[in-house]
């Protein structure tokens, strides 16, 4: 029976991979940590952001707020304040609509060949 390696999932991410993850550039994530009260990454002892899964989520969720909707720091901060679980609950359904929608799109592209 051959060697199965086991499949190892990375909790931890630097500043870099999660603005790769959302192509947004890491000086933005850190002006974003500035701004946001939440977002508080780990730092290690040389200062290096790292980011967990849970700070992943957050910064996916600011960016949906404020680049795809367009609100302003100000209001996407007050957004997570006053109504943090229907905030998520509708970045949620957005993203399942967004997933259905490339499916169906990939289906259509599939049939038209």
């Amino acid at each position: 029976m051959p060697y199965k390696k086991p499949k190892i999932e990375k909790v931890i991410f630097t500043i870099g991979e999660v603005a790769d993850m959302i192509g947004e550039s890491t000086s933005m994530i850190r002006y974003w940590e500035n701004q946001f009260d939440t977002l508080k990454p780990q730092k290690n002892k040389k200062g290096n952001r790292l980011f967990s899964k849970d700070d992943i989520d957050l910064v996916k969720l600011i960016f949906h707020l404020v680049k795809e909707r367009g609100l302003t720091i100000k209001g996407a901060n007050q957004k997570l304040k006053e109504n943090r679980d229907e905030t998520i609950h509708n970045y949620e359904i957005v993203k399942r609509l967004q997933n259905v929608r490339d499916e169906l799109i990939g289906i259509r592209d599939e049939l038209d060949e």
